[in-house]
């Protein structure tokens, strides 16, 4: 996948509260997808079409562990999107930083 694609399908992945408490529970390690359902007011297949979106953006995998799909959290996709926010957190310090010495200079000699 295309970087710009894989932070398009990571930011739209978790662009869902249900995902998102998904992904933080797989923080924590390794779940069924019953064990992920626990905490939520839906059927399975619902659960799962959630599972789905995070594989296709490849934050989740399932792996099989005899008859049971585990699932677990694959770290790269949260990393590139966490690099790239963070390369915008730089940008806009120099913006601030920018804006701050704009608004710092003294008008007419003195500073107010």
């Amino acid at each position: 996948m295309v970087k710009g694609a894989r932070l398009d399908a990571t930011f739209g992945a978790l662009s869902d509260p249900t995902r998102r408490a998904i992904v933080e529970r797989l923080r924590r390690g390794d779940a069924s997808v019953g064990e992920l359902a626990e905490p939520f007011d839906m059927s399975l297949p619902a659960v799962s079409k959630h599972l789905t979106v995070l594989e296709r953006a490849g934050l989740v995998e399932r792996v099989k562990e005899g008859r049971t799909r585990r699932c677990r959290l694959v770290d790269e996709p949260m990393r590139e999107a966490l690099e790239w926010i963070v390369s915008y957190g730089r940008f806009w310090e120099g913006q601030l930083d920018s804006l701050e010495r704009f608004i710092g200079k003294p008008k007419g000699g003195r500073r107010r």
